[in-house]
């Protein structure tokens, strides 16, 4: 069997048995089982779900990171090899970034005695959830790691295409959940109550003003309210209303005005209607900020391994590898997969065509950069 096609049929297996965030037992037992087979060492962190693999010998250490999760969609692709698990799948691609490193592992071994450092591989849990990053960090993954690097597989991109930035590259994600408590009434009495969905209603329409009006149109930022909850039956005026959303910006900045504006609107309305109105604010990864030197570097090798690139542009997805990056110096890529359907879709399809040239992408990135750290 080719290199291509093992890396495939890795992909494929995992594609099959996808696991949720925190629940990866089984994939985390089959990338232990195909490093161990390559006679690739593992380190002994105390994790529940993921595993690190390590190559090489002596002080450097420059790391690589995959993702491993998947989302709780049901499969809609007609793929011999579609999710045997019902309601979960790899709509992300954290599949093929999880078979992207396994080559990059066994293309370092066959290149062990060479190295001049060590490489550290991170096959993290818990992506789709943002708390997986922190979780590895915690366990000192990053101890005495100089730099790391990591991929998104692009479906907009077609295959043998990289993209990737300097600086502030994917958002912040921040997640709000905004009670409004009024006074329930009959439906046909509503002067004898304070009406939260009116109220709610109103406040969702002045909320889309603070992006559009009160944020400089050059900076990037999205507030979106994405669920509204409230009522049970049509002839009662709820005494509550829930809203949630998201607020994503390149900045921390523009992030604080945005968080400070939304609970100054909030207050003024509940005054102005005789309601109470609570703002929940729940932080999710920071802006993923690459570091100006190793995107160079990266930029420079994937023209060296013969990839198409390409400036990105910034992207307003959340992603939590941005949390290594506030430690230690690095890069996050775009790898182009061509897909016809989008991230998180549930006929998300991406090329595995990208699965092979990855990997020998970031095996010559990470012993290229051991002697640049």
């Amino acid at each position: 069997m080719s290199f291509a096609q093992q890396l495939i049929d890795w992909r494929r297996e995992l594609h099959q048995y996808p696991e949720l965030s925190l629940e990866e037992v089984a994939t985390t037992g089959r990338l232990r089982d195909w490093l161990q087979s390559g006679h690739i060492r593992l380190l002994p962190y105390d994790l529940k779900t993921g595993v690190v693999a390590e190559i090489g010998a002596g002080e450097k250490v420059i790391a690589l990171r995959a993702d491993i999760d998947a989302l709780p969609i049901e499969e809609a692709t007609r793929l011999p090899f579609r999710s045997r698990n019902a309601g979960v799948m790899h709509a992300c691609g954290h599949d093929v970034h999880s078979s992207v490193m396994l080559g990059a592992a066994l293309l370092l071994k066959e290149r062990e005695q060479q190295l001049p450092g060590r490489v550290r591989i991170l096959f993290q849990p818990a992506e789709e959830n943002f708390g997986g990053a922190k979780a590895l960090i915690r366990a000192g993954v990053l101890d005495g790691v100089s730099a790391i690097f990591g991929m998104h597989n692009e479906p907009g991109l077609p295959v043998g295409h990289f993209a990737t930035r300097g600086g502030a590259f994917y958002a912040n994600v921040d997640r709000f959940v905004i009670r409004v408590t009024g006074k329930g009434a009959h439906a046909a009495r509503p002067h004898e109550g304070r009406d939260a969905i009116l109220l709610a209603s109103q406040l969702v329409t002045a909320l889309q003003s603070v992006a559009s009006r009160e944020v400089n149109s050059l900076d990037s930022v999205v507030l979106s309210v994405t669920r509204i909850q409230g009522g049970n039956t049509w002839n009662v005026l709820p005494e509550s209303v829930e809203l949630e959303g998201t607020l994503r910006t390149h900045q921390v900045a523009v992030q604080q005005r945005v968080k400070k504006r939304v609970s100054e609107i909030a207050a003024g309305f509940a005054q102005a209607f005789g309601a109470q109105i609570d703002v929940t604010w729940y932080a999710g990864p920071t802006a993923l900020v690459n570091d100006e030197r190793w995107t160079a570097f990266a930029f420079e090798e994937a023209q060296r391994a013969g990839y198409q690139t390409e400036h990105a542009e910034l992207h307003m997805g959340g992603e939590d590898f941005a949390v290594y990056l506030q430690h230690i110096p690095g890069a996050f890529v775009s790898i182009g997969s061509a897909s016809e359907f989008g991230l998180h879709h549930p006929a998300f399809d991406p090329d595995e065509a990208l699965i092979a040239p990855a990997a020998y992408y970031f095996a010559g990135l990470a012993e290229r950069a051991l002697q640049q750290a």
